[in-house]
This record gives structure tokens, C-alpha cells and sequence, in this order.
């Protein structure tokens, strides 16, 4: 089976593992995603992930995972890179509006050209450095897939949280005890979820804190 037949089918399959329903637009809009992140990537170097079948459940699916998780109609993705997970999820929840912040030039310019041509009008890009960043609106719930640092994730995003509002950092292994330490701003309830991502050989979790 060639890669153009293969990357929808393990999608498809991944999504019903996941219990994820999708309309085939949807599905469609997903692996034309995919597409574009490949070439793209072939000359800007966008994401270390090459094989399209990879990219599969390393991008799509896992940025998905936290689809359950996802609250209100306002979100921000802080430090979005080439779309991860704003695009995807801006694809599977056409009823929320995704703001998708990063201060790399060419991974802006990636994401504008594909929220273009994907049609995606509940996706705003925004190129800033997220300590500058003044948005002037309040997000419900603030998702990051570049959490370097769990205390440096929430003291970046304490100037962004509105209350009600909801913090989720997706990251690899368990974050230890230690790190979730005097997390400023303090949460009124943080819990660590396992996240299983269908075709995915590597531990994933979210950390999701709840401000009232």
C-alpha cells in the first residue's frame, strides 16, 4: 500500500481507537495537512518527523488526544510551531476558534500558508514571543506541545489566564513530583493523565490544571 492510501487509513484507524469520531471532510482536511507539513518540511526543516506514516500518530493523533480535554470557545496554542496541536484540533472542533501563537518566522509563515489552504476560519496565527505577547482577549483554555519546563510553562502563562480557565501541557514521560512544586500560578485542582496514542511506541501525558 502506497503512502497517499496508507496515511488515511492508519488515521482512520487511529481516530476509532482513539473513539475519536470525524466526518470524512475532516479526515480529508487532516491528511492534507499532512501533506503540506511534509513538503514543507523538506526545505524548511519545520519538524524532525520525515516519514509521512510517522507523522501520522506523532502529529496528528497526538495532537488530537487532547481533543477530551479542551474547554470553551476560545483557545491558544502557545508556541504552535509548524500547527501542533492547534491545527489539527482547529480541524476536529470547527466550533472553537484556535489562536495559534509562535515567534519563528518560518513556522508562522507555514502555518498562515496552510490555514489558507486549508480554508480554516476558526484559526487566527499570531507571530510573537509569548512573554510579549498582549492579546486583549481572554482564552478558556491555553494547550502547549512545547513545554520545555512545566514551572516555566505556567509562569509564562499566569499574565494570559483569565478565571475561569484551563492550563494543559502535553509532554513525554510523567513530570516528577518535583517539578509540579510551587507551580505559580497555583492551580485549584492539577492532575496528570496517561495518554495512549494508537501506533505511538513512547510514553505521552497531560497535565491539566483547573483555575476557578
Amino acid at each position: 500500500m502506497c503512502d497517499r492510501e496508507a496515511v488515511p487509513a492508519r488515521l482512520v484507524a487511529g481516530l476509532a481507537r482513539m473513539g475519536v469520531a470525524l466526518s470524512g471532510d475532516r479526515i480529508d482536511a487532516l491528511v492534507r495537512y499532512l501533506w503540506l507539513l511534509q513538503r514543507w518540511n523538506r526545505a524548511y526543516n519545520l519538524t524532525a518527523v520525515r516519514e509521512p506514516l510517522e507523522m501520522v500518530p506523532r502529529h496528528l493523533l497526538d495532537s488530537l488526544s487532547v481533543l477530551p480535554y479542551l474547554h470553551g470557545a476560545r483557545l491558544l496554542d502557545l508556541g504552535t510551531g509548524p500547527g501542533l496541536p492547534g491545527i489539527p484540533l482547529a480541524i476536529a472542533a470547527p466550533e472553537r476558534v484556535f489562536y495559534l501563537l509562535d515567534s519563528n518566522g518560518k513556522k508562522v509563515r507555514f502555518v498562515r500558508q496552510a490555514v489558507m489552504a486549508l480554508g480554516l476560519t476558526n484559526a487566527v496565527v499570531i507571530q510573537a514571543r509569548a512573554q510579549a505577547y498582549l492579546p486583549g482577549k481572554e482564552f478558556a483554555t491555553i494547550v502547549s506541545r512545547a513545554v520545555a519546563s512545566t514551572p516555566d510553562f505556567f509562569a509564562m502563562t499566569a499574565p494570559l489566564l483569565p478565571r475561569p480557565a484551563r492550563l494543559l501541557a502535553m509532554q513525554g514521560k510523567r513530570p516528577a513530583g518535583t517539578d509540579l512544586e510551587g507551580l505559580e500560578p497555583r492551580p485549584d485542582i492539577l492532575r496528570i493523565h496517561p495518554i495512549e496514542v494508537p501506533f505511538l511506541d513512547a510514553e505521552r501525558h497531560l497535565i491539566e490544571a483547573h483555575y476557578r
